[in-house]
């Protein structure tokens, strides 16, 4: 069936008992059985579709992960309790001393934090590889993972997911994704040769701003190890968090397609609007990576990031804080716009200078494009009124400087002065 009538109807069996159209929300710690039989087959490690215990889920929990499995076209699905705790339970079962993992670079930014300061200093070797690398060149004997991101969380580069499951399986390595940006709707990363598939629900696939959650799909046989681990580490979502996010699947496909539309629009605006350098979205066909994107993916809801023209931190910040329709946060996916600097972990300890360009990613709601377009062109205005401001300023001050040393020589908006 299509994906939109199946997003309707996967995932019902328990409505049917209850004579809902939704299933029951199911909270409980004890599980209670019919039979002996039945209990010494639940507590034997091989069901992985219906409760046993309160921790590993209640009957909402396998709904969802029976609905997640069958909309990203495989056997099996986890639900945890963050999109980082997925993404963690997949790294940490492929690390160890003597381990290499290959990480592509630009991930979300706690992705690389926990390589770097938890798998690395526990003995695994991680190597950060770039969206043009050879990954055949790269694998070891004892590379026993490869982890993207596609695209890069910030900077928007596109990876050959087909490339790298291709040389990855070559040598009978595993290929894990965060496929958070792109969704089952528009990335079907299984189809693609993906292994391990991970999802934040957090954001699109709740779509409501209002839980955490993590889905990992995949194989009975490639989650093994990750679902043992999710058992032992207690990391395991909380029903609520799955009946939330049941309904919000519900409507996927259709928020999706508006939010398509809108940053699509947003962002063709926006490569008009003076102080804009670049938009960094590979949806748009003047992106360097919109073949790949093209290749890969059905369609783009965003985010997507732009690049500013340099300009001072004051002139920034005006920029930041004249937005009021985009709201200042880390998270995107859900019904409203939201704008962030975007700064790589990594670098965020690194001075800006007011001669570096300025990244800035936007998440596109459900608002009207004409009204955020209006938001950012006033936010936009309020910046270069600032640097405006400051060049006269340093025109004043031009008779004290000597102009024959080019160091004193400033670029400010795109002029020497």
């Amino acid at each position: 069936m299509d994906i939109e009538t199946l997003l309707v109807h996967a995932a019902r069996q328990t409505a049917a008992a209850a004579h809902s159209v939704s299933v029951p929300l199911v909270r409980t710690s004890t599980t209670v059985f019919d039979s002996f039989d039945a209990y010494k087959r639940a507590q034997s490690g091989l069901v992985f579709d219906s409760p046993r215990y309160g921790r590993s889920g209640t009957s909402t929990t396998f709904e969802l992960q029976r609905a997640m499995a069958q909309f990203a076209n495989t056997e099996s699905c986890i639900a945890t309790s963050s999109g980082l705790a997925a993404i963690t339970a997949a790294l940490t079962v492929h690390s160890g001393p003597g381990c290499h993992i290959l990480v592509s670079a630009g991930v979300y930014g706690p992705t690389r934090v926990f390589c770097d300061e938890v798998l690395i200093p526990s003995g695994t070797d991680v190597e950060y590889f770039a969206h043009d690398a050879d990954v055949s060149s790269l694998l070891r004997d004892t590379t026993s993972l490869v982890f993207v991101e596609t695209p890069a969380s910030l900077t928007m580069e596109m990876w050959d997911v087909p490339a790298i499951c291709a040389a990855a399986h070559d040598r009978g390595v595993p290929v894990a994704c965060d496929s958070t940006w792109g969704t089952p709707i528009f990335f079907d990363a299984h189809a693609l040769g993906i292994d391990i598939s991970i999802h934040a629900a957090t954001k699109f696939i709740n779509g409501h701003s209002d839980l955490l959650l993590g889905l990992v799909t995949g194989t009975l046989d490639a989650l093994a190890d990750v679902r043992t681990y999710c058992d032992r580490s207690g990391t395991h979502a909380a029903p609520d968090t799955c009946w939330l996010t049941l309904r919000g699947l519900r409507t996927l496909a259709v928020r999706m397609e508006r939010h398509e539309r809108s940053a699509l629009a947003v962002a063709q605006w926006l490569q008009s609007q003076p102080g804009v350098q670049r938009v960094l979205f590979p949806a748009l066909d003047t992106d360097p990576g919109y073949e790949l994107w093209r290749s890969q993916f059905s369609g783009a809801a965003g985010p997507f990031t732009i690049e500013l023209a340099p300009c001072s931190e004051d002139a920034f910040t005006r920029f930041i804080d004249h937005l009021s329709l985009f709201s200042l946060g880390s998270s995107w996916g859900g019904f409203e716009s939201l704008v962030m600097p975007a700064v790589p972990h990594h670098l965020r300890a690194l001075a800006t200078s007011a001669d570096t360009p300025r990244l800035v990613r936007f998440h596109i709601g459900l608002e009207s494009p004409p009204d955020l377009c209006g938001d950012l062109a006033a936010a936009l205005s309020a910046m270069r009124r600032n640097r405006d401001a400051t060049a006269g300023a340093l025109r004043q001050e031009a008779p004290v400087l000597d102009i024959r040393k080019p160091q004193l020589i400033r670029r400010i908006g795109g002029e020497s002065r």
